[in-house]
């Protein structure tokens, strides 16, 4: 299960953010996963809490904002969010080879006090 290792990144990074801020307990980490990044929001969650056990981001949250998935169709010239399942364009039913967001996974903030 990948997200431990995810989780396990996150969680250095945040403990980086909060001894550079001199913070004591970090509150929240926010966070953007695409919903092509392979990654399980409870598994990510769960691995978090698991790991930030006894440490200063104990208790915090993770809030994740899904992107979802964008292709672009090079016939109509135009953005599109697929059909689950298929990845052709609603328009003229191209098959779109251009996927342009849905596989990210971005740290966006870390909260600490």
């Amino acid at each position: 299960m990948h997200e431990f290792g995810i989780a396990e990144s996150l969680l250095n990074t945040a403990l980086e953010t909060a001894a550079r801020a001199e913070a004591s307990k970090i509150e929240q980490v926010n966070l953007r996963i695409g919903l092509l990044a392979g990654v399980v929001e409870e598994a990510l969650t769960f691995a978090f809490e698991a790991l930030s056990e006894d440490t200063p981001a104990q208790g915090a949250r993770l809030v994740i904002e899904p992107i979802p998935v964008t292709c672009y169709c090079e016939t109509c010239a135009a953005f599109f969010e697929p059909p689950r399942g298929s990845y052709r364009c609603p328009t003229c039913q191209a098959p779109s080879r251009s996927v342009k967001s849905g596989r990210e996974l971005q740290l966006i903030s870390i909260e600490v006090s």
